[in-house]
C-alpha cells in the first residue's frame, strides 16, 4: 500500500553539519518500502551543511537541495521545500535530529486510511519529550495562549513531523512563523486534522537556533498577529468557474 504514494520530504536546516548524514541514513532506512525524495533546504548555514549535503546527493539521486543566500527562517525555508517538490504528499522533519524517520510509515498509513478526505493534516504528538526544562516551559506558555486566544487546541503544533497534501499548504496565507500554527491554518480551511503520538530525541549535537525566551515572545507576538489574520483572511473561500 505504502509503495503506491510518493511523498516528498521536506528538511529545512541551519548549522545543522553534525545531524545532517545521520538523519538521511535513518530516512533511508525507514523508507525503505515507500517512494520518495528528499528536499533538504539550506536556510543561509555559515558551517560545513553545504557540503556535507553535496557529498550526500552525490551518493543518492532522490536527495535535493535548495540553497538560501542567507537565512529567512524556518517556515520561508518550509514554503522553498514545499512549493518546488515534485509529489502531492509532503512530510516535513526538524534537521535536528530529535524527530524519529521510523515514525513515517506509520504516519503515511493513517494519512492513506483517511484518504477520501479531499484535504488532510497530521501533526505528530511528542511522548516524554526530550527538550530542556526552560524549552518546555516556554512551549506549555505558548499552548496555553494558543488555545485561549485563537482557539488552536491541537496538542503538540510546535512538532516538527507533520503529514499532509502541498494542495493544502498551497491554500494557507503565508507569513513567517507560520509553522507554528498549521494545524489551527489548515482547521480554518475544514481540513481533517489528526494526531499522531510520535518519538521525540534529546539533541545530540548542534545548537538549537532559538533560545527559550526568545521563542516564547515571539510566539506571544505570532499569536497576535494570528488573531489579525484570523479576522481579515477569507476563510474556506469557494470558488466555481461559471462557463454558461
Amino acid at each position: 500500500m505504502l509503495k503506491n504514494h510518493n511523498i516528498s520530504i521536506v528538511i529545512p536546516i541551519k548549522n545543522e553539519s553534525q545531524n545532517i548524514q545521520k538523519l538521511t541514513r535513518e530516512i533511508y532506512k525507514a523508507c525503505n518500502k515507500i517512494k520518495f525524495e528528499i528536499i533538504f533546504v539550506n536556510d543561509g548555514s555559515d558551517d560545513n551543511s553545504i557540503n556535507i549535503l553535496k557529498i550526500l546527493k552525490k551518493e543518492n539521486r532522490n536527495l535535493r537541495i535548495l540553497n538560501h543566500n542567507c537565512s529567512k527562517g524556518q517556515s520561508a525555508a518550509l514554503k522553498t521545500g514545499i512549493h518546488n517538490s515534485s509529489y502531492e504528499i509532503i512530510v516535513t522533519l526538524d534537521g535536528d535530529c530529535q524527530n524519529d524517520p521510523k515514525d513515517i510509515p506509520a504516519m503515511l498509513k493513517k494519512f492513506i486510511n483517511n484518504y477520501e478526505n479531499n484535504l488532510i493534516m497530521i501533526g505528530g504528538v511528542r511522548v516524554n519529550r526530550k527538550d530542556n526544562l526552560g524549552k518546555k516551559i516556554a512551549s506549555k506558555f505558548g499552548k496555553f495562549f494558543r488555545k485561549k486566544l485563537i482557539n488552536d487546541d491541537h496538542p503538540d503544533t510546535g512538532c516538527g513531523i507533520k503529514i499532509f497534501h502541498k494542495k493544502l499548504y498551497l491554500l494557507l496565507p503565508y507569513f513567517d512563523h507560520m509553522h507554528r500554527f498549521l494545524p489551527a491554518l489548515a482547521s480554518r480551511e475544514e481540513a481533517l486534522v489528526l494526531q499522531h503520538d510520535v518519538n521525540h530525541r534529546p539533541r545530540s549535537k548542534g545548537s538549537s537556533n532559538y533560545t527559550n525566551l526568545g521563542r516564547l515572545f515571539v510566539s506571544i507576538f505570532d499569536i497576535v498577529g494570528m488573531i489579525w489574520l484570523l479576522k481579515r483572511y477569507p476563510k474556506n473561500l469557494k470558488i466555481n468557474e461559471i462557463k454558461k
